[in-house]
């Protein structure tokens, strides 16, 4: 196990020096591609929005430099290999940035956020860009016509997501949403989204950015990759954000999540920590924010479904009809793939955690027997499943926190702040209860009844 540098260079004359620290392994990761293009899928975004009108800010240019070095490491050093207690890993960055004073004046509550996000600990530090590229963004043109987009949403191809763009939509918003791809199936089911929604609503102007952003396995020496990939929603957001800055104008990100799977409390004493994704919890979202002030850009973060479960979400939806016939496309599914040893394609499980939160959702907004959705295990009550294998880990565990809410309801007050601070929302914490209290009630009626063994 070493402690694990990334630096980035721009370009194959930035001959920087980057002194490496003791028992430090350190990686150069190359953000230009030949001579001047930005690599890693960050010139493809310019070009992208270049085409919309959309010209992003040079700080949010750099908020996507520091996106691709978290991601980088994030998915590139290995969690077993690379830590004590398989999980936590001693991370440095040397990021390259047009305004390295204010960058480092915005380190700290960037550390906070990424050290809560994934689990590690990380170091930031910046450093200029190289003479050549100290200017990227470029100007708009003079113009009579301004971009037409007046809200930022994230488009991952979730069912949420999708709610979240339809309800713009049927307000009468020309959004600009904001995908990343990364494997096939989320892509997939993204484009078959998008077209849907252009096809339905084709008097409107909204537009999509499309990023994928990978790197190589192998990028650090003799080092596995990782697949746990915590660190991915600061992509998500950089990609809103980079985008929202080339508007010219205060803008909000929109991260629609319910608010079960926002607070994401851990079901069991198994799921603790990091172990429970932090993605849209409210601590995590407040950094974003602080960090936007910090770096002076003019927009915020926001979950405009904080306060609804994933059936409510569905249920309030502004085009039903439109959500019934897209639903089944929408991925919900952690691991979409996993059914191809069975010979089968891309489709959800129905036994992971999103798929049970996403099968009780659309149960509790339709009725039972109307989500059309393919699931692998269709229905969960044809046998017993076992809690040895993942079949019924979740389950289990859904069905242990249940029990503990019906005999303490009152647990949910306390149980709301175990996966991080809430200092943030004193003034919505009984709401904050009360969705986390209705979440799991709309799961009971899903797993009540559900064979799990051994228990």
């Amino acid at each position: 196990m070493k402690r694990q540098l990334l630096a980035g260079r721009f370009g194959p004359d930035d001959q920087a020096d980057i002194p490496t620290g003791q028992d430090e392994q350190r990686t150069l990761l190359q953000m230009v591609a030949g001579e001047k293009s930005l690599d890693h899928g960050i010139g493809g975004a310019l070009t992208s929005l270049k085409k919309l009108g959309v010209y992003p800010s040079e700080i949010g240019i750099d908020l996507l430099v520091v996106a691709a070095h978290v991601h980088a490491a994030d998915t590139r050093i290995s969690r077993a290999e690379q830590s004590q207690d398989s999980w936590t890993r001693e991370i440095r960055l040397v990021i390259p940035v047009s305004d390295p004073v204010r960058w480092t004046g915005a380190a700290s509550t960037l550390t906070k956020a990424l050290n809560f996000l994934t689990g590690d600990r990380w170091t930031i530090g910046f450093r200029a860009r190289p003479p050549r590229f100290a200017t990227i963004a470029q100007v708009a043109p003079p113009t009579l016509i301004a971009p037409p987009f007046d809200a930022v949403s994230l488009f991952s191809g979730g069912l949420d997501s999708l709610i979240g763009a339809i309800d713009l939509l049927e307000a009468g918003a020309t959004p600009l949403l904001v995908s990343h791809f990364g494997e096939g199936a989320t892509s997939d089911a993204q484009g078959k989204l998008f077209a849907a929604l252009k096809k339905h609503y084709d008097k409107s102007s909204f537009e999509r950015l499309r990023v994928g952003m990978t790197f190589v396995d192998g990028l650090v020496k003799d080092v596995g990759s990782e697949n746990s990939t915590r660190g991915r929603s600061f992509l998500f957001f950089a990609l809103g954000v980079f985008a929202g800055s080339g508007l010219n104008k205060a803008f909000i990100l929109r991260v629609p999540e319910n608010g079960l799977i926002a607070l994401n409390v851990p079901l069991d004493p198994l799921r603790l920590g990091s172990n429970s994704t932090r993605t849209t919890h409210p601590y995590y979202m407040a950094r974003w924010n602080e960090l936007l002030i910090e770096l002076g850009i003019n927009g915020r973060i926001e979950n405009p479904c904080w306060d609804k479960t994933k059936g409510e979400m569905a249920a309030s939806c502004g085009n039903q009809a439109l959500l019934t016939k897209l639903a089944p496309n929408s991925l919900s599914c952690s691991s979409p793939t996993k059914g191809r040893w069975q010979g089968l394609g891309i489709e959800h499980c129905g036994y992971c955690l999103p798929c049970l939160i996403r099968r009780a959702a659309l149960d509790s907004a339709w009725g039972a027997g109307e989500d059309k959705t393919t699931y692998t295990v269709q229905d969960l009550r044809a046998k017993a499943l076992d809690t040895r294998e993942s079949i019924g880990k979740q389950v289990r565990s859904f069905q242990y926190a249940i029990e503990r809410m019906r005999g303490r309801p009152q647990l949910a007050n306390l149980l709301i702040h175990k996966p991080g601070s809430l200092a943030d929302e004193v003034t919505h914490l009984d709401q904050l209860a009360d969705v986390y209290r209705r979440g799991l009630a709309e799961v009971a009626d899903l797993v009540d009844g559900v064979e799990t063994r051994p228990s």
